[in-house]
């Protein structure tokens, strides 16, 4: 069996479809459904079962409970940057990452982890997979971090396959529940379905209007170095996961509008709140998924929102 924590999620359906597309059926899904609307995103799955979050961490330290795992993709975290209960989010993303890798080293099974770029912080220091390059700024990050710390320790003492993947901008189909933490490709879809108006950021700290830059990376591709890395177990360690381009805000609105074939941009005030704690820029530096063999080409986002819109709009934007 494999089990996908976070699997009602954006990677995480996608990444189960992905699987079903290889023929494999025998999947648990963990997830907490609170937000019922995630139910679009696995409607369509197969899967042998579900099981809610709380109830899985239950039972993660019963003895036969996971007698037969083959992999764990552990996708599911407390995800909000807000989010300032430092014990809330090391018990969610830290201590439960801890006991699902101790899990799968005493099964001898797969774990494969999301981390995140957000370890980074405002990535003043670059975005290699370097500790020089690590400094995060909220507690979100931190737990991201410190579990990477963790790995980098025990790895060199262990055996089984575990690769953990800092995404980067990642969007695509199954975002739509995630509200105001949708990427920006969504939203500049919504504005122009609603008002044929996208609106960006003005620029700031000498960055013109709508010029700031992030790595986009469009969700398959994303799935696609996830299930590279399940097989070939012999690459072990944390890598960057982004396209290795830095793209404009500019560029995504004009990609949306360019599918829509109407629709202009209009540039909107800076928030004074992100001031200092925005990323003007991001850029995933691959090498070290190149390195150890993932030669395939990311999609830009071009194609990327070309490939998203074609998906989501048929239904619900004319």
């Amino acid at each position: 069996m494999i089990v996908v924590t976070g699997g009602a999620g954006f990677i995480g359906s996608n990444l189960i479809r992905a699987l079903n597309a290889r023929g494999e059926r025998n999947i648990l899904l963990v997830d907490n459904l609170h937000n019922g609307h995630k139910m679009h995103n696995i409607s369509d799955l197969d899967i042998a079962d579900y099981m809610d979050k709380t109830r899985f961490i239950e039972k993660i330290s019963q003895q036969h409970f996971f007698d037969g795992i083959l992999a764990i993709f552990h996708l599911g975290a407390s995800s909000s940057t807000t989010e300032w209960d430092g014990r809330f989010v090391m018990e969610n993303n830290y201590d439960y990452s801890k006991h699902l890798l101790h899990s799968c080293i005493d099964k001898n099974a797969a774990f494969l982890y999301a981390s995140s770029a957000s370890v980074y912080g405002v990535g003043e220091h670059g975005f290699r997979v370097d500790r020089a390059c690590e400094k995060p700024i909220n507690m979100y990050a931190y737990s991201k971090f410190q579990f990477d710390q963790y790995v980098r320790r025990i790895l060199p003492r262990i055996d089984i396959p575990v690769a953990g993947f800092r995404f980067f901008n990642v969007y695509g189909p199954g975002e739509q529940h995630k509200g105001s933490m949708s990427s920006t490709a969504y939203h500049f879809n919504q504005q122009i379905c609603e008002n044929q108006i996208a609106r960006l950021f003005e620029g700031t700290e000498g960055v013109a209007n709508g010029e700031q830059r992030r790595d986009f990376v469009y969700v398959d591709d994303v799935v696609d170095v996830t299930l590279w890395c399940l097989d070939h177990p012999e690459q072990r360690g944390i890598f960057n996961v982004g396209s290795g381009r830095a793209e404009t805000f500019n560029s995504v609105a004009n990609a949306v509008i360019a599918w829509h074939q109407k629709g202009r941009i209009e540039y909107i005030a800076f928030p004074e709140y992100l001031r200092g704690a925005y990323q003007n820029y991001t850029q995933a530096d691959i090498s070290g998924l190149r390195a150890v063999g993932y030669d395939k080409a990311f999609l830009t986002v071009e194609e990327g929102v070309k490939r998203y819109l074609d998906k989501i709009n048929t239904a619900m934007c004319s």
